[in-house]
């Protein structure tokens, strides 16, 4: 899949992928990182994601990173803000209320980008990607991701031979072989929500089921059961 792709869909508002809304399951099951306020919160991929105003609200700083800079720049626009902008080396930095998108490809990000995170909201990042792309997404992240880091995880999953993403089916099971080895992955709730979503149902799927994981560094974990 190549860069183009994304570029020509945000250029012709071809965004069924953008939620208008609030996640749901952001909502519900974000506090269960108990992040201290005041945290960075990374969201990978992140469009113009509303996701990233209620993080804000919420008292946590943002960054996010994406391909578009139409995208990006919506965000900051349609939300009422005007943003400052610094054209880098490699990113165009956008910044207003401590929301700060990285417009350009995340395979350049390195790990000083990432360097005072501590948690990593993906919505739409992992699901956006076909097989090869996601195996090079989930190397490159655990590459430059600092130590600690916490994962909300949200994927789809429904019968590959129904439909062509993106969004792409990604599996429990896929999940567990790209994080399992630093990660402890729980399954927060799953959701089969095809009669919620008339445009899925119109391209043929018989299954739709929304997969909500948390996802723990081992040695995170290890300490917490220590401690009690």
């Amino acid at each position: 899949m190549k860069k183009e792709y994304w570029f020509d869909r945000w250029q012709h508002e071809e965004i069924g992928f953008h939620q208008s809304t609030i996640n749901p399951y952001l909502r519900e099951y974000w506090h269960k990182l108990a992040l201290a306020r005041n945290s960075t919160v990374f969201v990978p991929l992140c469009g113009k994601s509303r996701d990233m105003l209620w993080l804000r609200e919420q008292g946590y700083d943002l960054l996010g990173v994406e391909l578009s800079s139409l995208a990006a720049q919506a965000f900051f626009i349609e939300n009422g803000y005007i943003p400052q902008c610094t054209v880098g080396h490699t990113f165009t930095h956008l910044e207003a209320d401590n929301i700060h998108i990285l417009c350009g490809d995340f395979f350049d990000l390195c790990s000083d980008d990432l360097a005072k995170i501590t948690a990593v909201y993906d919505r739409a990042a992992l699901i956006a990607l076909p097989p090869e792309m996601r195996k090079q997404y989930v190397h490159h992240l655990l590459n430059i991701l600092p130590p600690a880091v916490q994962i909300l995880l949200i994927t789809l999953d429904y019968p590959d031979s129904e439909m062509s993403g993106p969004p792409f089916a990604v599996t429990i099971d896929e999940v567990m072989a790209y994080y399992q080895s630093h990660f402890e992955i729980k399954l927060l709730t799953s959701q089969d929500v095809l009669t919620q979503n008339l445009r899925f149902q119109e391209r043929g799927l018989s299954r739709l089921q929304e997969n909500v994981l948390l996802l723990k560094p081992h040695h995170a974990t290890e300490e917490t059961s220590t401690d009690t």
